[in-house]
């Protein structure tokens, strides 16, 4: 795959004959627009993030079906289904190269990859989940005849327990009100049909330690180190071949990034594939909204109300200390900013309160410049954005910074007292915790903004401005005439 100039391409010898759901075995033999490279890879950078923030909230299966269908459809769908899957295959390579570069990137995209291959597996039709499967070249021969034969009985008793654990039933009795006699006769039904299914529908001969999954939940048949393997449960075995066939291919990527393209492409490449991992994808928030528009004589309301915690820990450090070292003037000015504080109230504002510490003519020569070079008066003109998530999540505050991310650097005993402040509940403050210890920090936050304001946020936060502005439309819609 070469990565070329803005030229009209050839059409028919980009075109790769591969099915629907590509394997990503080799890089394809093509030639890629500079900008396809990363608009591309920015596109399905977009669909991961949703997987991750899917699997964050505990989706099951096949909700997680309907989303990554969904994600697909709005940010990978091409009207032309040649030029579709060049884009599913180019992204992959870019993303690849994108997140070979550590072993923390590695393991993030390793798993969404995975999750969102077995996802579009699933949603396959069975003629194409079989062609996707031959396309792998599995080595596994099918159980047929005598050795059938001898363990019927035992795949029978595994269809059963499959049954009794499946919540399908239940959720027919349930939801549509089936009388208990219906109820057991579906249920009697669904027993006949899954123990054939299991028993006919192209089972599988395959060392135990290729279906983990299946085995950790007790839905196959061992028997000498072998798994039996159902048809429908070849999802498994495909996506467990997927997952280490990606994961030694991160590897070599690797090695070639760090000896060859790295340096080769420096001036080229290198900036976007770097910049790629940590960018951020929603609105710049470089102008406010009619949500975002505060004052001075509002503020400390409104920070109450309405700021992330990340910025409400910042606010309160300014009113104790009456000074902020750069990365928290960065962060702080810049969502100031952001929410639709003016220059001269955002000069009013920091004057204020350093010149209590610092005095106004030391204020004048060493603080009011970086100010009006954040609101692009300055320097280069620079109309400067409020940072994003990821970038204060990655942030590295040392002793004495209060900027970052309170998810991520406060110690746990000094989280919980801040939510504990944010007025939220035992129950909803362990959720948080929750998500903290896996290291969802962005779903922290939104669990955060979901129990303090009592609502679900769908979106997941992604910026603190979002958090400003979507608690505002809430608060304004309960008492619009009310400052909030």
């Amino acid at each position: 795959m070469e990565v070329i100039r803005s030229q009209k391409r050839t059409v028919s010898n980009d075109i790769v004959s591969t099915p629907t759901l590509p394997l990503y075995l080799t890089a394809p033999p093509m030639e890629v627009r500079l900008e396809e490279f990363e608009l591309f890879a920015i596109d399905r950078l977009r669909v991961l993030k949703g997987v991750s923030d899917g699997l964050a909230r505990g989706r099951n299966p096949n909700e997680m079906d309907d989303l990554v269908d969904t994600l697909w459809k709005e940010h990978m769908r091409l009207p032309d289904v040649s030029e579709m899957i060049n884009k599913d295959i180019i992204s992959h390579f870019v993303l690849r190269l994108v997140y070979c570069r550590s072993d923390e990137l590695k393991k993030w995209f390793l798993s969404m990859e995975t999750a969102l291959f077995r996802h579009r597996f699933r949603i396959k039709k069975i003629e194409e989940q079989r062609a996707i499967v031959g396309e792998f070249g599995l080595p596994y021969k099918a159980v047929i005849g005598a050795e059938l034969e001898s363990l019927k009985e035992r795949l029978v008793l595994v269809a059963r327990s499959l049954c009794q654990t499946s919540s399908d039933v239940e959720n027919i009795y349930y939801k549509v009100g089936v009388p208990l006699l219906s109820y057991l006769f579906i249920y009697y039904k669904l027993q006949i049909h899954l123990s054939e299914q299991l028993i006919h529908f192209h089972l599988k001969k395959v060392p135990f330690e290729e279906v983990p999954d299946l085995v950790a939940t007790r839905r196959v048949l061992l028997q000498k180190g072998y798994a039996f393997v159902a048809g429908s449960q070849l999802v498994s075995l495909v996506v467990t071949q997927f997952r280490s066939h990606l994961s030694k291919a991160l590897i070599l990527t690797n090695r070639k990034w760090t000896t060859t393209i790295r340096e080769r492409e420096k001036d080229r490449l290198t900036p976007i594939v770097e910049a790629l991992s940590t960018s951020y994808l929603g609105p710049d928030y470089t102008q406010s909204s009619e949500y975002a528009d505060i004052s001075l004589k509002d503020i400390d309301q409104v920070s109450k109300s309405s700021f992330p915690l990340c910025m409400r820990h910042l606010f309160e450090k300014l009113r104790e200390d009456h000074h902020l070292k750069h990365g928290g003037r960065m962060q702080l000015g810049l969502f100031l900013k952001g929410v639709g504080l003016k220059l001269d109230d955002a000069l009013a504002f920091w004057r204020e309160e350093f010149t209590k510490k610092v005095g106004s003519e030391r204020f004048d020569k060493e603080y009011a410049y970086a100010i009006r070079h954040n609101y692009g008066k300055e320097g280069k003109r620079t109309d400067y954005t409020p940072y994003a998530c990821s970038k204060i999540i990655t942030s590295a505050p040392g002793a004495g910074d209060h900027h970052g991310c309170p998810y991520r650097h406060f110690s746990e005993d000094n989280l919980k007292a801040a939510l504990s402040r944010m007025g939220l509940s035992s129950r909803g403050m362990e959720d948080v915790m929750d998500k903290v210890r896996n290291r969802h920090y962005q779903l922290a936050c939104t669990l955060t903004f979901e129990a303090v304001y009592g609502t679900s946020c769908d979106t997941g936060i992604n910026h603190p401005n979002q958090y400003f502005e979507e608690s505002q439309k809430i608060l304004k819609s309960k008492n619009p005439t009310a400052p909030v």
